[in-house]
């Protein structure tokens, strides 16, 4: 069964994701239950999410989900743009409400989360491979 679409192609959000994402070695994406995903050999980041408040599921549409480093998760649960996703929530993820794609704040650390995500995902090599000059 196919899963409905959750983006559009032209979101200018999505694309300054793609932008930080697609720069990490050996990265490719795809689209996985309707939504942007961003892999190596395992995913390490999904752009948009949703939770389910109170019988109803509530989107986050331009939001990443990625996988924090589990020594930092609970001080990222504390801000107000963070949230547990729906399924991954379980396993560590979380999920992050973007800026606008104009902000002049807020990608840089979009960006180290990302970053911290991919180390946790990508495997030896890869990692290696990122932090050559």
């Amino acid at each position: 069964m196919a899963h409905a679409k959750h983006f559009r192609d032209d979101d200018p959000v999505l694309s300054r994701v793609r932008e930080i994402c697609l720069e990490f070695p050996d990265c490719d994406e795809k689209v996985s239950h309707g939504r942007p995903a961003f892999f190596t050999t395992k995913v390490f980041t999904y752009y948009g999410g949703s939770v389910k408040v109170d019988g109803e599921w509530r989107q986050h549409d331009q939001s990443v989900m990625v996988l924090p480093d589990e020594s930092e998760r609970r001080a990222l649960l504390e801000d107000a743009r963070v949230f547990v996703p729906a399924y991954l929530g379980p396993s560590g993820w979380i999920g992050v409400d973007l800026p606008s794609a104009d902000a002049e704040t807020g990608w840089d650390e979009v960006a180290e989360l990302i970053d911290a995500s991919y180390r946790l995902t990508a495997g030896n090599r890869r990692v290696a491979r990122l932090d050559q000059p």
